[in-house]
């Protein structure tokens, strides 16, 4: 296998987009956040407690799902460092590990998906109620 600057950076682009879309979903939960929190503080509501306890473990798993993301980026840059300095055996590990990263950051993403559903679940029934 040919392994060269290249191949690391076909990681860039997919990382760049993948920690964008969870930033905006971080930024879009933060006003769900607050607006559920204002509206408990104003109508002390026991039901819109769920519905908070589903946005703190999202925000968990966001963390979780970014931190992954950052690493695997990280360990991207690393390994073509390693390829830089002549090092092949190091580079194809770090791109390695940067790959099993992203993997964790897809899976975090997808329980994240899930209690975002989750979420909406909550808001349905207290609609139908």
């Amino acid at each position: 296998m040919d392994f060269s600057f290249s191949t690391p950076a076909l990681l860039f682009s997919a990382i760049s987009l993948f920690m964008m879309a969870h930033t905006n979903r971080f930024l879009a939960l933060a006003n769900l956040i607050r607006s559920q929190i204002s509206l408990y503080e104003s109508t002390k509501d026991e039901k819109l407690l769920g519905q908070i306890k589903n946005f703190k473990t999202r925000l968990k798993v966001i963390k979780y799902s970014q931190i992954s993301a950052i690493l695997s980026f990280l360990l991207c840059v690393i390994s073509m460092f390693f390829i830089f300095i002549s090092q092949q055996t190091f580079a194809e590990i770090a791109f390695g590990i940067s790959l099993v990263l992203l993997f964790i950051s897809l899976i975090f993403s997808l329980q994240e998906l899930l209690l975002s559903i989750g979420a909406l679940n909550i808001e349905m029934k207290r609609i139908e109620k």
